[in-house]
């Protein structure tokens, strides 16, 4: 019996480090349903990216109020997660607070002062988050797509770091020996007087418990990311090292098009040549995107790691003026679709099973794909460097170039184009009437 508490905290590691591998694997099996693209040009940039946007929040203090809170929550629960380390080697050997038999106690209690004070930090920047989304009610929280799921993701999780902190400084609050040393108790000095005057076993007990309860919470919060728009805490960084590294304003070209359009200007092409003997002439490939497996990989890493914080939606031109264009749901919806396809495959033994679903029209409407400005607002807003626009243009792509089914608008224009060399109705000679208009 006296080995039950560790053999009890092993399993409960391994079963929490296994599940979280095993949803780790899945995702990166759906990742890679996308259209494989080479993104390893100019490395030291990406890198320079990755530090400056995942790690250093570049991009999140553009609005310095939830910037600082952000960094605050997000820098303060890592830091403080590094005491994990001690309680796993506490749970794993059975010792108590190892770190005191290997580091000087005013070392070890500057470190758990520090953590103390950024538990407090993290709890009030928590609560202020609460706040926002809950009582002052952001519009941007409050977007149609924003369903019972979304909402209540974002509290479970705040809820969590509520717990998980006040958690620590009650389990450093009732450790009778730690508060014994006075040295690293800078807060929960003040909250051990709350249980003053509890004998010495009860005291231990509680300590026992929030000890528990803290690692078995870092475990099943470890493992809830998967679920939860807050996996961006650890796709960030490979997204922002894969981000687009060109201008904003520059939109790629179909290779395919690119080349049948250099063949129809090259003289020395014949078009109706047969292939060489031997080859099969080269057919091309789809157009465009209808669903997710039509998208590149970084497009559909982009969508898992979508923050839902809605800064791309409220810089959208088209959502601002009433328009059914959300980027935030563009990416939720890719990923909602990711996930259909990946459950799909997890059933059929590894392979898709035709569902007649697709991205297109099942997901994302028409009237979305089309309402949108290519203004390139959401991209810029993106505290995580992805792209919504990247996928719309895909879709675009389709609806014009497979089914032909562009807006009767832009047929008009695309005609012009063609027949006049300019977006109007007018010919060559009259070319200037547009400014008549």
């Amino acid at each position: 019996m006296e080995y039950l508490p560790n053999i009890c905290f092993a399993i409960a590691l391994f079963i929490g480090i296994a599940y979280f591998t095993r949803n780790v694997k899945k995702l990166i099996r759906n990742i890679k349903l996308g259209l494989d693209v080479e993104v390893v040009d100019q490395k030291p940039l990406r890198w320079k990216n990755m530090l400056m946007v995942a790690l250093g929040q570049s991009k999140m203090v553009k609005r310095p109020i939830a910037g600082m809170l952000h960094i605050i929550v997000y820098l303060g629960f890592i830091i403080i997660n590094i005491e994990i380390l001690e309680i796993v080697i506490d749970g794993l050997v059975g010792t108590h607070r190892v770190g005191l038999k290997v580091l000087p106690v005013h070392v070890y209690g500057v470190l758990i002062g520090t953590f103390e004070i950024l538990a407090v930090l993290v709890f009030v920047a928590v609560i202020v988050f609460w706040l926002r989304r809950n009582t002052i009610k952001l519009q941007r929280f409050w977007k149609s797509e924003m369903t019972s799921w979304p909402k209540n993701d974002a509290n479970y999780i705040l809820y969590f770091e509520m717990v998980l902190m006040a958690l620590f400084i009650v389990m450093n609050a009732t450790d009778v020996n730690f508060q014994s040393l006075n040295s690293g108790n800078i807060v929960s000095q003040f909250v051990a007087d709350w249980f003053s005057g509890l004998p010495e076993n009860t005291l231990h007990v509680i300590e026992r418990t929030a000890w528990w309860l803290h690692i078995l919470g870092v475990l099943i919060f470890l493992n809830y990311l998967y679920f939860s728009k807050h996996l961006h805490i650890l796709l960030a960084f490979p997204n922002t090292y894969y981000a687009k590294l060109t201008p904003n304003g520059k939109l790629n070209n179909l290779e395919s098009v690119t080349n049948e359009v250099k063949m129809m200007l090259d003289p020395n092409i014949d078009p109706f040549a047969s292939p060489p003997e031997g080859t099969s002439p080269e057919v091309p490939a789809k157009f465009g995107a209808s669903d997710v497996q039509d998208l590149s990989w970084v497009q559909l890493l982009n969508a898992y790691t979508c923050t839902e914080c809605g800064r791309c939606t409220s810089e959208c031109p088209a959502n601002q003026t009433g328009k059914k264009l959300s980027p935030r749901k563009i990416m939720m919806d890719t990923r909602d679709r990711l996930e259909e396809v990946g459950k799909n495959i997890d059933a059929n033994k590894g392979v898709f099973k035709e569902d007649g679903k697709q991205l297109l029209d099942n997901y994302i409407s028409r009237e979305e794909l089309w309402a949108c400005t290519t203004c390139n607002a959401c991209v810029e807003a993106c505290p995580v460097s992805i792209d919504p626009l990247s996928i719309i243009m895909d879709m675009r792509r389709y609806l014009v170039m497979e089914q032909s089914a562009a807006p009767a608008e832009l047929n008009n224009m695309m005609t012009n184009i063609e027949n006049n060399g300019a977006p109007w109705p007018y010919n060559q000679m009259d070319r200037l009437n547009w400014k008549n208009e």
